[in-house]
């Protein structure tokens, strides 16, 4: 029924539309590996450079991979990469990480869209259920396993995800998609055109809804949602520079909780908006400029935790500039949020509001030895409120084998900076406390050894490499309750391997797969006496791998399979479990493209994180997906 009536929205609003004037995208297929080793990217050294001469483990999800693979939301097109680990808590939620701690509050992951930095400065992590974006309008989305903090900052510790978007000129024209199956449905639509000589613009709004899951024992949880959200953007081009203008509002409410013995647990509602402004210029000497500058209000209202409003400024700046065989980057930015957290059932902030800043500068000088060889040494300042500047230094060295091979190797020191979640937090909400945050709570720091080996030995076959050690100082831990506060007592160390290929197995087939190995060696500090220990840090497999085989069939068909094992979650236990997601497409003609998509085929229902009997099981999905330019 809700499919049906998605389907006669969506023609009675595009039915009166111009034709179609979109910008043509060439399919995933048709691209060649060479072609793809040339995608430019810019998270790893904040400039475009070829993926294929990139110093650092980074997988591409491009737009096609996305279209192909047939997901609905961000986290779920995350899953795409293979040094990611993503497991759904339950309808909305999720838990992503890369190389471990991976928990529902991961604080070790920096996530941008469009430079736009999204996670919750008073906890250090992601609200998943509130940050989405239009998918069709991602240009690619850049995974970066390993520590990126000296180009962005704290936080990014154990990895960066850079959500990338089209420019305005690439979304000329209409385009609607509609969804619908046994677990929900979605229907987007955009339109943009140009803006005078040199403008472009665009404009989506989109809705979408999750159906609740189940329990083990079959019960429905109360986790459905409803989502809504509306969004722009603008890009003009010229000599003086590229000016970008974007911004999006949402609104997002589950479903009604139930009670708690007599309190309520009314749906937790989520708002939102943000503007971006981005001005950049290339001048000719070579050097570059790049001024960027963002406002972004949150406000989520959940009974049970608690309800945080939060209002962040943010201003940075990078300039380029060549010297000889060196290239020097250098920049610097100012952060400033302030927050109102209400007290829930559980949970307080104490005090309630505070306002906080960080400053930042930062230079790396990239240094060109030879033909074959290159070196990369950076630092960056950063000061935060509760322990000062941190220094996050790292140095890196590439050498091109030949031109199909690259072999590199890097030093980084990251920090996690203290968020109120360390400091502030208490339970129960008024004295006497069970739990408080620590005084005393300092940086957690990692020691970040790198070396990967990147190759194309053939035309049709390329793969890419690393092993990592990450020697930790001062995590997270706690102490027993009554009275237990926030300590950094625990150490150790996490290693492990990554990599993925590629092979074109006939001009019409494509073969890529991935795997992690993760191994951790973590434990309490002398003096210590959480009861806990490093189980409290996150949930991690030791394995996992996943294998994707994309068709082109004939008279323009698609089918696209995948396949991912995800291993055993120690504590507390989860089973291993495979997921086997099977895509067909038709593009009825060069506008219509039709497709179903079935997920978990052979499993009906299994858990992916948090602990039995009243955990969520992700159960079988089909879905019908209708994408229309107009």
């Amino acid at each position: 029924m809700r499919l049906r009536f998605v389907l006669h929205a969506l023609f009675w609003v595009a039915a009166p539309a111009a034709q179609s004037a979109s910008v043509p995208q060439r399919d995933l297929v048709d691209l060649s590996l060479e072609e793809l080793a040339g995608v430019e990217i810019t998270s790893v050294s904040r400039r475009t450079e070829r993926l294929g001469d990139a110093a650092a483990s980074v997988f591409v999800i491009s737009a096609d991979l996305i279209r192909r693979s047939g997901v609905t939301t961000l986290p779920e097109a995350l899953r795409l990469a293979p040094n990611l680990q993503v497991a759904r808590i339950d309808a909305g939620q999720y838990a992503i990480s890369a190389r471990g701690f991976n928990n529902a509050i991961g604080n070790k992951l920096l996530v941008l869209i469009d430079g736009r930095t999204v996670y919750a400065p008073f906890f250090s992590g992601v609200f998943w259920d509130q940050q989405d974006v239009f998918l069709e309008d991602v240009e690619r989305i850049e995974v970066i396993s390993g520590p990126g903090a000296t180009l962005w900052g704290t936080n990014a510790v154990n990895g960066v995800i850079n959500v990338i978007t089209r420019s305005a000129s690439q979304t000329h024209g209409g385009l609607a998609v509609v969804d619908g199956g046994n677990r929900g449905g979605d229907l987007g639509l955009r339109y943009g055109g140009s803006l005078g000589d040199a403008g472009h613009w665009r404009a989506y709004a989109k809705a979408s809804r999750l159906d609740n899951t189940r329990s083990e024992a079959g019960n429905a949880v109360a986790d459905g949602w409803d989502r809504h959200q509306l969004g722009f953007r603008a890009d003009w081009s010229g000599t003086g520079g590229d000016f970008t203008l974007q911004g999006d509002v949402y609104r997002g409410r589950s479903e009604h909780r139930g009670f708690f013995g007599p309190f309520e647990l009314s749906p937790v509602e989520v708002s939102g908006s943000n503007v971006l402004a981005r001005w950049s210029q290339r001048f000719t000497d070579g050097s570059d400029l790049r001024i960027q500058g963002y406002y972004d209000r949150s406000t989520r209202e959940d009974a049970a935790i608690y309800s945080p409003e939060v209002d962040i400024l943010d201003f940075e700046f990078q300039h380029g500039v060549p010297l000889g065989n060196h290239r020097i980057m250098w920049g610097g930015g100012y952060r400033r949020a302030r927050d109102d957290i209400q007290p829930g059932l559980f949970f307080a902030f104490v005090p309630a509001r505070r306002t906080q800043s960080w400053k930042s500068f930062f230079i790396q000088d990239e240094l060109r030895l030879s033909e074959t060889l290159a070196a990369t040494f950076g630092a960056r300042l950063e000061n935060n409120e509760y322990t000062g500047t941190e220094v996050l230094p790292s140095a890196r060295l590439s050498w091109k084998l030949t031109t199909d091979q690259l072999v590199w190797t890097a030093f980084s020191r990251a920090v996690r900076a203290p968020a109120r979640l360390d400091r502030d937090i208490v339970l129960p909400p008024t004295p006497p406390y069970i739990i408080a945050g620590g005084p005393d709570f300092v940086a957690e720091v990692a020691n970040v050894y790198e070396i990967g080996y990147r190759s194309q030995p053939t035309p049709a076959f390329n793969y890419s490499a690393t092993v990592y050690l990450h020697d930790w100082d001062r995590l997270r831990s706690g102490q027993p309750p009554p009275g237990a506060q926030v300590q950094n007592m625990i150490d150790g160390k996490t290693y492990g391997a990554e990599a993925w290929a590629d092979w074109q197995v006939a001009p019409t087939w494509r073969l890529s797969g991935g795997t992690t190995l993760l191994q951790q060696d973590l434990h309490l500090k002398p003096g210590s006496t959480d009861p806990d220990g490093p189980r409290n840090l996150g949930n991690d497999p030791e394995y996992q791998w996943m294998l994707r085989s994309a068709f082109n069939l004939p008279h323009r068909q698609e089918l696209d399979i995948a396949v991912r094992r995800v291993a055993a979650l120690p504590e507390p236990s989860v089973p291993a479990y495979t997921a086997f997601d099977l895509r067909f497409g038709w593009r009825i003609d060069s506008d219509i493209e039709v497709s179903v998509v079935g997920r978990d085929l052979f499993d009906a229902a299994h858990p992916e994180f948090n602990a039995a009997p009243a955990r969520s099981e992700i159960g079988r999905s089909f879905l019908v997906r209708l994408r229309w330019s107009l």
